[in-house]
């Protein structure tokens, strides 16, 4: 029955079968016993997985539905929504990961008796794994013997949950904390001497400690079942940019952080026990921590437009400039990316914040995962309510959200953390680099990401200057175009220090890597982004100077910086690269271009042979796979090791591996020469057939391998059919905003090898035309901007 309850989508059914949503279709207009619709709406109706899966197997249409598969339509379709779901299943695969044998006792019986047991067993783990009390507890068993239990566990004072409420109500080193029995109240504090809320709903009496926030009129009551308090997590290789509660003039005192966990209850464990067993089953086969990472993944792949992501390259990057830590802080943590990337070492502390409940749930959990070290987390508006006032990090990593109007300016205007100066309504960016330099130890590293505005904006230049003067600010680094959200401007990265005493040598760092920007929307080069700025950053800090790179790095003197604008833009002050051989570079590059554009003309096609149309026998891929004439692989994981990404821009393009994916247990899909690709996202009729410069590289994301049996197939004559236009109409889906290409619909004539090779050899001309063109397109680029560059800048005659 509790199968029932997990809905699937008609996409999720083509997914299961293999097929295209046109035949899902297909399948309920033709069949009458085919599922009815359980929920969604008229033109976009969910289903029951488990009769889905029964019908398709009834059908013939599936063996088996793959775990992995399996697992994820039941965390998407979980009536809760899928990010509680996760988090329920995060509880568990924690459990799994801690203390296995519990796992096994409970999963042994009923699914009753599995939720009665867990809802017990996953306090002794969250609680002493997290560092702090888990919102919830006790709740699950309607009794206080639980709730008596962690209170002992974190050495409250009392604790006393209501009987109905979502809330936890516990504190830090706080004495005695009471919530009203079925109030939505959180009552939670950190160094408070105690805390009481009343049974009326809707209302939160905070500690005297922490400020008075004006929370928005339309936001719910805080309770911790939305906005939990300080718990302990581990990182992930995906970081959400926070989303802030908008404050509104309302007498109403502000919420404070809760913690950032809320364990289920029996009732949501009991809902959830189907998807809990599949994903034990999927920690036995991959390991609690990548089951973890996989579905987390799945949601973020499936919901793009919803979350902010840091990629881990620059999460690495940003903890490289910051160094080894004990203690690291994130208050805008997202998933965890930024603290995943910290090197651990023993007695670590990774403290984490996020206005996003889920969000720093899920942050924690993959922490704890990942990590040995204690988790602190908390749900909550870090500006408006820190969870961690008390806090001298020797760290602190953030990518703060940026160009917020509603940060707080109104309520705050007497924050002890303004150090530097109250920032304006405008520059929420720079209320963010305060904060972290407020939680730091003296002496201790802050790395922010920015958007290039906070570097020049004269509204902050006040703020700015004060940093300079102080020695706070240490160095900025212009990333390149493409590096993080929003791809399509040069992102910043600021480094900071709190002023332990003054700065000897009064320069800051300034670094532009925008000449490693890579070519369209495949990024940039990583690699040489991080030893360029590593070793300018390490240089500078371990002899206070650093020698002049033109184009690259240079430090600057404060005084130099001070003027009117206070302008930090790396580009603004770094002088142009080394032109010295400008003009013989712009001559290599024209001799290359002539030398490209004869290739071009030798590589045009003959003129066409005129023939009547053809009328050869067809057969699709699918059937073509079905035979065993070829291999069929979707490509989208990252595999042990870090080996080049062939993209789906790359194939588009026809550029090198340019792409990264994040480490994982599941098999990675590595090229070989002679296989076919194919873009299955709005690429157009696109093939792309592996040479030995790309073999070896892993098969990325929206992109489909064919590896054809040579004795059967020849690869340049199953790539240039596959390019057809017409051939791609007819195998293709439309969406409002994409277009899906089915592979295996894509057709191909039967003809035997030797006639196959001559198509191919006619085809392999065609795609080495084609390469010749857009070699000199670049190059022909290249050479005009050069020739730009060189005449404005005066390093090139007019003539």
């Amino acid at each position: 029955m509790q199968d029932n309850a997990t809905e699937v989508t008609a996409a999720g059914i083509a997914r299961l079968a293999g097929v295209g949503r046109a035949a899902v279709s297909n399948w309920r207009r033709r069949h009458a016993d085919f599922p009815k619709p359980v929920g969604g709406t008229e033109t976009s109706p969910s289903f029951a997985l488990a009769e889905v899966e029964a019908w398709l197997r009834k059908q013939g249409k599936l063996a088996e539905v793959p775990l992995r598969e399996r697992v994820w339509q039941q965390l998407a379709g979980h009536p809760e929504g899928p990010l509680p779901a996760l988090v329920q299943t995060g509880c568990v695969l924690l459990l799994i990961h801690e203390r296995p044998t519990v796992w096994l006792d409970a999963s042994a019986g009923s699914d009753a008796r599995l939720a009665a047991i867990l809802s017990g067993a996953l306090d002794q783990v969250l609680v002493p794994r997290l560092g702090g009390p888990v919102a919830g507890a006790g709740r699950r068993a309607r009794g206080a013997a639980v709730a008596g239990a962690v209170a002992g566990a974190v050495g409250a004072g009392g604790v006393n949950p209501g009987g109905d409420a979502l809330g936890v109500n516990a504190a830090r080193d706080v004495e005695g904390v009471n919530a009203g029995v079925g109030s939505p109240d959180v009552n939670v504090a950190v160094d408070a001497a105690g805390v009481h809320a009343g049974g009326e709903p809707g209302r939160v009496n905070p500690a005297l400690t922490p400020p008075a926030v004006n929370p928005s009129p339309t936001s719910p009551p805080v309770n911790a079942a939305q906005t939990p308090q300080p718990v302990n997590a581990q990182s992930v290789t995906h970081h959400t940019r926070a989303v802030h509660t908008a404050p509104a003039a309302t007498a109403l005192p502000a919420a404070p952080p809760a913690p950032a966990l809320r364990a289920p209850t029996g009732p949501q464990l009991l809902l959830s026990a189907p998807l809990l067993r599949g994903a034990a089953e999927l920690a036995a086969e991959m390991g609690a921590r990548q089951a973890f990472e996989f579905l987390l993944g799945r949601h973020l792949d499936a919901n793009p437009r919803q979350y902010t992501l840091t990629p881990a390259e620059l999460a690495g990057l940003m903890a490289d400039l910051a160094g080894p830590a004990r203690t690291v802080l994130d208050p805008a943590c997202g998933t965890g990316a930024l603290l995943r990337a910290v090197a651990t070492r023993p007695d670590q502390e990774l403290y984490a914040q996020d206005s996003a409940p889920e969000l720093a749930a899920i942050s924690a959990l993959r922490l704890a995962l990942h990590s040995r070290a204690t988790v602190r987390a908390a749900a909550g508006d870090t500006l408006r309510a820190d969870a961690h006032p008390g806090l001298r990090a020797d760290v602190v990593l953030c990518h703060p959200p940026f160009n917020e109007r509603n940060w707080g300016h109104d309520e705050l205007a007497y924050d002890p953390r303004w150090e530097y100066g109250f920032p304006a309504r405008t520059e929420s960016e720079l209320a963010w680099v305060q904060h972290a330099l407020a939680r730091l130890a003296d002496g201790g590293t802050a790395v922010l990401l920015m958007p290039p505005a906070a570097a020049s904006r004269r509204s902050g230049r006040r703020i700015r200057a004060d940093l300079l003067r102080r020695g706070a600010l240490r160095a900025v680094v212009a990333l390149p175009v493409g590096a993080a959200p929003p791809y399509n401007i040069p992102l910043h990265l600021w480094v900071l220090r709190r002023p332990d005493r003054a700065p000897v040598t009064p320069e800051v760092l300034l670094v532009d890597t925008g000449r490693f920007a890579g070519e369209g929307r495949g990024g940039p080069d990583w690699e040489a982004v991080r030893e360029a700025v590593t070793d300018a950053w390490g240089a500078f800090t371990r002899a206070g100077q650093l020698a002049e790179r033109p184009g690259l790095a240079r430090p600057v003197p404060v005084i130099d910086l001070l003027d009117d604008d206070v302008d930090l833009a790396p580009a603004r002050h770094l002088p142009p690269a080394a032109v010295a051989d400008g003009a013989e570079q712009l001559t290599r590059v024209r001799e290359r271009l002539g030398a490209t554009l004869r290739l071009t003309a030798d590589l045009t096609p003959p003129p066409a042979d005129p023939a009547p149309a053809a009328r050869w026998p067809l057969t699709t891929v699918g059937e073509l796979a079905r035979a065993g004439a070829l291999v069929m692989r979707t490509g989208g994981n990252g595999g042990h090791a870090r080996v080049p990404v062939l993209t789906d821009h790359d194939v588009l393009a026809g550029t090198a591996p340019s792409g990264t994916l994040p480490e994982s247990e599941e098999e990675a899909v590595l090229t070989e020469p002679g296989d076919v690709v194919v873009p299955v996202v709005g690429g157009g009729s696109v093939a792309r057939v592996v040479d030995e410069a790309t073999g070896g590289a892993v098969l990325g994301r929206n992109l489909v391998l064919l590896r054809p049996d040579r004795s059967a197939l020849d690869p340049w004559f199953l790539a240039g059919f596959l390019r057809g236009t017409a051939n791609n109409r007819q195998a293709s889906s439309y969406a409002s905003t994409a277009t899906r290409l089915d592979v295996r619909r894509l057709q191909l004539p039967r003809l035997p090898l030797e006639e196959q090779r001559r198509y191919g050899d006619r085809f392999r001309a065609l795609d080495e035309f084609e390469r010749a063109l857009r070699q000199a397109s670049r190059l022909g680029e290249q050479l005009v901007r050069g020739m730009y560059d060189g005449l404005t800048d005066g390093t090139v005659a007019p003539g």
